[in-house]
């Protein structure tokens, strides 16, 4: 090794185990030994996290650009029960367009081995196989890509790097008519509209929901206007008419609305950049200049186009007249906080329905498995759902009724609305007159959406990859009861004083960008909120000090951070910025002798 080459810690990555097996490798078991002299990126996942969504993302030019000396691997480490089921982490592999190995760790071993706290994680490990580098969050892409060109440096001198293809083997693809639809509209014609997310298309289909009358796009990822067979959106999702009789479109990667002409099929851009939003970003102005951020519905509330804005926990929305986009809810605080807009909190809202009456906006909050909803007012409250912990199938009154990551609401005209409850594979009722939620239908396959039509409703069975027709039924399915917690193992810690520390380290070639002020932020709070005795709220130090409160025997700590670094270099006047920042759920057993001090790693660069 050079004197100039950085010397790096040296810890042996711990071997990787998953009781689920390997994906995309062509049926081939990989161990770390197989990949020796490879830099390895662990990617740790789950596929309802909008965060991790967007980190395969950040990886794709990465991975493309480094295809001969790196190998990524996801490590799929679930939250939900649903995501533990190894026939739906092969779905959304192929959902998301994952093109590298994953390997599926349905009882999380692999997240411990690497004391893995939050989604998403990745761990760099040099071709010796040592850990070099580990980051929670999202936005690390840039400072990975430098130190996999130093660490390809470093290796090539040594004679340690292995050039060659990697181990993945893309799947068969299979010809379904769609493939994992996202939303449906019913058109004044009678004919549906379906977001063909997967294939990055939309598809008109006859009355009859199956005959195929035309396709919108490409079919090819990417981000251009034009006519119907050239122009092209990443992974769209929601769908909406405007007044105008055009459909709104929410093209959910390219992070934007698009505008489809029916007449024509021409596509246009009506709002994004195709920029992913970061804090800081202006939150409102022409819509054409304002980033977005994972947009995954859209509907037509109050005159304007409101938008399920699931990559920062918002609601935006879009005004046609002035062709504007500002924050309508929601403070980019993952949760469920209910209140004036403002001060709402919401955790990847994926489903909006306006009531019958026009009154309130609908909304399905996945990552808090609830229903909740706005008014005229913009004041936020919720039907069913408790937090970001509890999810299961469970009918009855809706302050003890569970979900499990709901991503579709549809008004019914009698003032209820069904919910598409994705991961209890379920259609759910709520009736605000009796408080009561019950079960429609059973054996669906992940639905996301449904639309009325006549007196049916047609569900987007995603998983299934069709559309299903059913009879809304007068009485309800009736199921067994189950409830569930996040499954995974709380930390214990002492009551009393609780040091938490977010620990950051700027990538290297990068220092704190303090030319404005601070340049971090820390927001804490707890489920329950008596949890904590001190040190909830905001402030710009990363470091804290909790006191837990010793008769709450369990609960769970909300920490959000966020830290922003520029490039260091004096000759450069206006240096390349970047946002970190990451949201953990931390579950807490309080115990007498458990630790005193909780450290989270928001970004840990190779230690000199």
């Amino acid at each position: 090794m050079n004197d100039s080459t950085p010397r790096r810690v040296r810890v042996r990555a711990p071997e990787l185990i998953g009781k689920g097996g390997w994906l995309n490798t062509g049926g081939e078991q990989y161990t770390l030994a197989d990949l020796r002299g490879r830099i390895v990126i662990l990617d740790f996942w789950t596929f309802c996290c909008i965060n991790c969504l967007h980190v395969l993302d950040e990886l794709r030019e990465l991975e493309e650009k480094h295809r001969d000396t790196v190998v990524i691997i996801g490590v799929h480490s679930p939250k939900f029960v649903h995501e533990a089921e190894h026939r739906a982490v092969v779905d959304a592999v192929e959902r998301y367009g994952v093109e590298h190995p994953v390997l599926d760790d349905p009882e999380l071993a692999t997240w411990k081995q690497y004391a893995v706290r939050a989604w998403p994680t990745l761990v760099v490990i040099d071709p010796e196989g040592y850990v070099v580098a580990q980051h929670a969050g999202e936005g690390h892409a840039h400072a990975i890509a430098r130190l996999v060109e130093e660490l390809e440096q470093e290796h090539e001198t040594k004679g340690t790097l292995r050039r060659g293809d990697g181990p993945y083997v893309p799947p068969e693809p299979e010809p379904t008519t769609l493939r994992f639809p996202g939303k449906a509209l019913l058109l004044p014609s009678g004919t549906f509209l379906v977001s063909d997310t997967t294939r990055h298309q939309l598809v008109e289909l006859a009355a009859d929901g199956e005959t195929v009358v035309r396709r919108i796009g490409s079919g090819l990822r990417g981000f251009s206007d034009g006519p119907a067979g050239a122009a092209t959106f990443s992974e769209p999702q929601g769908l909406a008419l405007l007044d105008d009789g055009a459909v709104v479109v929410a093209d959910t990667v390219n992070h934007a609305l698009r505008r489809l002409d029916l007449a024509t099929g021409s596509v246009t851009t009506l709002a994004g950049t195709g920029n992913q939003w970061w804090q800081g970003s202006p939150t409102s102005g022409p819509a054409r200049e304002v980033d977005l951020s994972s947009p995954w519905d859209v509907a037509v509330f109050g005159g304007r186009v409101w938008i399920a804005m699931a990559g920062v926990h918002q609601l935006w929305a879009y005004d046609p007249e002035a062709a504007t986009v500002a924050v309508e809810a929601g403070t980019t605080n993952e949760g469920l906080v209910d209140g004036p807009g403002d001060q709402a909190w919401f955790a990847q809202p994926s489903g909006l329905a306006v009531s019958a009456d026009g009154e309130r906006l609908w909304l399905a909050d996945s990552e808090t498995s609830a229903l909740r909803w706005v008014d005229r007012d913009g004041a936020v409250h919720t039907a069913v759902g408790t937090g970001l912990f509890d999810f299961g199938h469970r009918d009855g009154a809706a302050e003890q009724a569970l979900l499990q990551h709901p991503l579709g609401v549809t008004a019914l005209p009698d003032g209820s609305v069904a919910v598409s409850d994705t991961y209890n594979h379920a259609l759910r009722r709520y009736d605000p007159a009796t408080g009561e939620v019950t079960t429609l239908a059973t054996d669906l396959r992940e639905p996301s959406d449904a639309v009325l039509a006549g007196e049916d409703i047609v569900v987007v069975e995603s998983a299934r990859h069709r559309l299903t027709r059913l009879r809304l039924p007068e009485e309800a399915v009736q199921v067994a009861s189950v409830a569930h917690r996040t499954q995974r193992a709380a930390t214990e810690v002492a009551p009393g004083r609780l040091r938490l520390e977010v620990v950051f380290q700027a990538p290297a070639g990068q220092k704190l960008d303090t030319r404005y002020g601070p340049s971090t932020r820390l927001l804490v709070s707890s489920t329950p909120p008596e949890l904590l005795l001190k040190g909830e709220g905001a402030d710009t130090d990363l470091a804290r000090e909790l006191e837990l409160n010793p008769s709450i025997s369990e609960g769970v700590l909300h920490v959000s951070a966020m830290a922003a670094s520029c490039d260091d270099d004096p000759a450069n006047e206006y240096p390349a910025c970047h946002v970190h920042q990451q949201d953990w759920g931390v579950p807490v057993r309080v115990t007498e002798g458990g630790a005193n001090r909780l450290p989270l790693v928001l970004a840990g660069m190779d230690a000199e």
